[in-house]
Formats: structure tokens, sequence, C-alpha cells
């Protein structure tokens, strides 16, 4: 069964509690919150949206239930951006594309990375 997708804050909160480890409600609206500007309502609510869909995972330790990403945070990246190509760009990878041919600054390493990437595909359809 496929998971329900999560927006940007969600992924931003996903990111932070995948370097973290693991974390109470206190700790990441002191953290993460304040400095996004969230109440700790805010953030709680947050926190079991992605809890029920099953992003993340929850434990009691010492009477305060402690949080933890459930799934790697790559992977979790890999789905939003497929849901992105998929909803937002109908599918086609060209309007990625041309915009990352258009970025001002596109490091080295993000270039390399880049050209790996490509070098992959084309081996792959070779393979095929």
């Amino acid at each position: 069964m496929a998971r329900k997708s999560i927006g940007d804050q969600e992924l931003a909160l996903l990111n932070y509690l995948s370097e973290r480890g693991d974390a109470s409600v206190g700790e990441v609206a002191a953290d993460f919150g304040e400095a996004r500007g969230l109440a700790r309502s805010t953030v709680l609510t947050m926190m079991e949206r992605l809890r029920a869909k099953a992003y993340l995972r929850r434990r009691k330790v010492g009477g305060v239930y402690r949080y933890a990403t459930q799934t790697p945070a790559d992977d979790v990246m890999r789905s939003a951006v497929g849901s992105f190509v998929a909803n937002t760009l109908q599918g086609s990878l060209s309007p990625f594309v041309a915009w990352m041919s258009q970025r001002a600054q596109v490091s080295d390493a993000e270039l390399a990375e880049l050209e790996s990437l490509v070098a992959d595909l084309q081996a792959r359809r070779k393979e095929d």
C-alpha cells in the first residue's frame, strides 16, 4: 500500500528527525519548531500526522513519547520527488532539466553527480 504524500514542512521535519535520531515533541518544538515560527501544538499535529502516515514511530520512554523516523530520509525524498514529477510535472522530467540548465549556481559536486546519474541511465538503456 502506498503511503500518503507529505508536504514541505513535513519533509523538513522528517529530515530533522532523521539527522537527530529520536526526539520528544518538546525537543522538536524547541529546536525545529521555534526556528520556523511553529507552535508546539503545530509540531505535535505534524508529528502525529506523520505517524498516522507511517513515516514516524513513537515509543514511551520515562513517561514521554519519543518519535523517530520509520523510513530512511533518502527513501522519503525519492518518494516526494517521484510524487512531484508524477503529479506536478505530469511525469515529464523536461521541465526539471530545463530548470536545472538555467540555475545560476551548480556546484562541481552536483554536476559530477548528475553526469554519473546520466551515465548510469545510459548504461542501463544499453543493457535492455
